[in-house]
């Protein structure tokens, strides 16, 4: 498997949790910003023989360059590599794109999957967040798309917002599979530096890492009573609806990113470009490293509810999982951490809300 993504780096404002590299663009610096995305994606299809299984355009708000703009974009990537049949295409999409995308156009030019930033179907948790829709945004744009033909929709949501309860929590849920969607992500709020939250978190109402535990643990369970199965710390899907580009990544398999900030995993090597228009438009790649060696294999792996498959490191690495691993692996069993099988060492949900320190405690014992 062989994943491209596509770094849309554009917001029309920031939200007060987002940390990510992102800026406000006028319509002819995201028209200078297409033509040097499709250089780009062209001049990596020279550099490279791969087979493209799936395309990911994420930001920021990818939705704000339009569907033209998108669908030149994706078209370039077509030119340049080849990319399979049934291969997985989304486009992150801003829940109140209805005015302003048009999706049949989207799906007839190859778009298969949209990703939509809901965070919350309660209106007052959306404007403590910073969003700039409401509910109902979210809701129509979902049921454009649908009537557009898109059968692959994700909605993502917000744990452990300020103001949050069990309650307000379950109306977003609810919401969500009202809407019908094959694929829901729950994050929890995080509070990350040079943003607004983090400015004001000395008076906010924040969750203790306590009341965060519970809101994981009441999202996991009720998700899996709408029938959306947990497959990853965060992500739970109708069978079949797993994000296959993600999935890549957890899977330590390659993949090529370009756009500011965006980070590549090929033949070995890890490299990113800045956080500059300048630099990627001089295309000029900063290395990361070498990746791929078994701790990130074990890492990445820990994160999917099926967990670290044993055929499949021999497989990879032509030896078996340690002894010493195993032994650590069944003391960590012993306190409901993990889930220990002749075939598998995979996280209980107890484990997945300390999932760093566990997988520390294992990598030292490989």
């Amino acid at each position: 498997m062989f994943g491209l993504y596509i770094h849309i780096p554009f917001c029309d404002g920031k939200c007060y949790y987002c940390n990510f590299f992102s800026k406000h663009m006028t319509e002819a610096q995201m028209d200078e910003y297409t033509d040097q995305m499709i250089r780009s994606i062209s001049l990596w299809g020279k550099r490279l023989d791969k087979t493209v299984d799936t395309v990911y355009f994420g930001g920021g708000t990818p939705s704000l360059l339009g569907h033209k703009r998108l669908i030149c974009i994706l078209d370039a990537a077509r030119m340049a590599f080849t990319i399979t049949d049934n291969a997985e295409i989304t486009v992150e999409v801003n829940p109140s794109s209805t005015g302003t995308l048009d999706f049949s156009a989207l799906k007839a030019a190859g778009f298969n999957r949209l990703s939509i930033g809901l965070q919350s179907a309660n209106d007052n948790e959306l404007k403590l967040l910073g969003r700039r829709h409401r509910s109902v945004d979210a809701k129509n744009t979902v049921a454009a798309a649908r009537n557009a033909g898109f059968d692959n929709i994700s909605l993502d949501v917000m744990l452990a917002i300020p103001e949050q309860t069990k309650e307000s929590l379950r109306y977003t849920l609810d919401f969500c599979a009202a809407c019908q969607v094959q694929h829901i992500s729950a994050y929890i709020l995080k509070i990350e530096p040079e943003t607004r939250f983090y400015q004001l978190r000395e008076n906010l109402p924040l969750f203790t890492d306590d009341a965060q535990a519970a809101i994981y643990e009441e999202t996991v369970s009720y998700l899996d009573k709408l029938g959306y199965h947990q497959y990853e710390i965060s992500n739970f899907s109708k069978e079949g609806f797993e994000s296959r580009h993600n999935l890549i990544y957890w899977h330590d398999e390659e993949y090529l990113g370009l756009g500011p900030s965006a980070h590549s995993f090929i033949d070995g090597k890890r490299f990113y470009y800045d956080n500059s228009f300048d630099r990627f438009y001089a295309d000029a790649i900063s290395d990361e490293g070498a990746g791929g060696d078994e701790e990130e294999y074990i890492m990445l792996a820990l994160r999917l509810s099926e967990g670290l498959i044993f055929e499949r490191f021999e497989e990879r690495f032509h030896h078996p999982i340690s002894e010493n691993m195993l032994k650590a692996a069944q003391r960590l069993a012993n306190q409901g951490l993990v889930k220990l099988s002749p075939d598998s060492i995979s996280f209980t949900i107890k484990g997945f809300l300390v999932s760093n320190a566990v997988i520390a405690y294992l990598l030292q014992n490989t």
